[in-house]
């Protein structure tokens, strides 16, 4: 999982960002009971989580996130 979540992040490059789903969806066909871990991994990672532009933990946030390589 956080091979595949760096992965993305490094096709993406520094100011980029995906969607974690993008992650899950590589991993299963039935991805969505995955995007709890998913975000649990990405937290441990050197990521940046935002939601509209902000930067937020992707464990506790709601709704759709965007993830990418910290600057």
């Amino acid at each position: 999982m956080a091979d595949a979540l760096m992965d993305l992040a490094h096709r993406r490059g520094v100011g980029r960002s995906f969607c974690p789903s993008e992650a899950a969806r590589a991993l299963s066909a039935d991805w969505r009971p995955l995007m709890p871990e998913v975000r649990r991994v990405a937290a441990g990672l050197p990521l940046v989580a935002t939601q509209k532009g902000a930067a937020v933990d992707p464990v506790t946030a709601r709704g759709p996130i965007r993830l990418g390589l910290t600057p």
